[in-house]
């Protein structure tokens, strides 16, 4: 049975009697699995459904909700025409309450995942590497280890890195430029250092100009990652050392497809990895602008737990992403 599965109404009863469950009297009382029925009544919609889902009768989830209203001294839930929905402190107890269900579920995961004898291998990458880079490796290392299932996990680097520290992935590939002292408890191996590029379509205005500056692509509309990517974080201090404000227009999306297209059929500029749109530029479709700069290259590093060491799978795999990744990332 799952973890989320829930006793009867009868031991929902015999339980409520808080059992050293929830905060003691002069705080907050939330007891967590009152939590969770909170959590799958407002995503149900109904106490009805919910109660089905839960495995418990109806009379007994809205007295469990009546008694986690009245712990909190709060209204939490309230009948609308579309059902029934989270007031807002209800929303804001929700919000953290789905956390609490989200990480049963990793547990639950977990605990299958080490009891079953599977060959599994999960991978966290930033998007710019899941484009070009890693599809490469993949097409190559899977001739070797045509048996082992893989899963790729697309995500910003601080989520990876979260990710890594909550066991969610064997391994992650991600920048290395990113804490002035690595984490306690991971080590990283550099693989190959890519370059960041300005790119534009080809017709862009831009090209016209004798001497490019940051300040003339200031001008000019960008998509960009969103707060906290690296490229974001990079071009803000490229305007911010010239002395340049930021462009006043900005789309903020995450996919390297969207960016692409938006810069082929626009005046936007972008920064991407030069390896994400190796296709692209040889096609004529889009360009890099004639500029450089230090800060535009990165190392790209293998990042894993120290308790949990690289095993010869993921060796392999490394391996063949190292050798595109030097591929397609030398100087041109």
């Amino acid at each position: 049975m799952s973890i989320l599965a829930m006793q009867d109404s009868t031991n929902l009863e015999t339980n409520d009697s808080d059992q050293g469950v929830g905060i003691a009297t002069s705080r907050l009382s939330m007891d967590p699995r009152k939590l969770l029925y909170m959590v799958t009544a407002i995503e149900e919609g109904s106490f009805s459904k919910a109660a089905k889902k839960l495995a418990i009768s109806q009379p007994a989830l809205t007295k469990s909700m009546d008694r986690l209203e009245s712990d909190l001294g709060m209204k939490l839930l309230c009948r609308a025409p579309t059902g029934i929905v989270p007031t807002p402190l209800g929303e804001l107890v929700y919000s953290h309450a789905r956390h609490i269900r989200d990480e049963i579920g990793l547990a639950e995961m977990r605990l299958r995942s080490d009891s079953a004898p599977t060959n599994v291998v999960t991978i966290g990458t930033l998007p710019s590497l899941a484009s070009r880079v890693l599809p490469l490796a993949v097409a190559r290392w899977r001739e070797h280890a045509p048996d082992v299932m893989l899963r790729v996990v697309e995500r910003r680097q601080i989520d990876l890195l979260l990710g890594l520290f909550r066991r969610e992935f064997d391994f992650i590939i991600a920048r290395t430029e990113f804490f002035d002292i690595f984490p306690e408890g991971l080590k990283q191996r550099v693989l190959f250092r890519d370059r960041l590029c300005a790119f534009a379509r080809p017709n862009h205005y831009l090209f016209g100009l004798a001497e490019l500056t940051w300040a003339d692509l200031a001008q000019f509309p960008w998509v960009s990652p969103m707060v906290g990517w690296h490229q974001r974080a990079v071009f803000e201090k490229l305007v911010e050392a010239e002395g340049v404000p930021p462009p006043q227009q900005f789309i903020e999306s995450g996919s390297i497809e969207f960016a692409k297209t938006l810069l082929i059929e626009s005046n936007h500029l972008a920064l991407l990895p030069a390896h994400s749109v190796i296709a692209d530029v040889k096609e004529g479709r889009i360009k890099a602008l004639p500029i450089t700069f230090p800060a535009l290259k990165r190392n790209i590093a293998v990042i894993f737990r120290e308790t949990a060491p690289l095993n010869e799978v993921h060796r392999t795999f490394i391996t063949y992403l190292e050798t595109v990744g030097k591929e397609l990332c030398s100087d041109p």
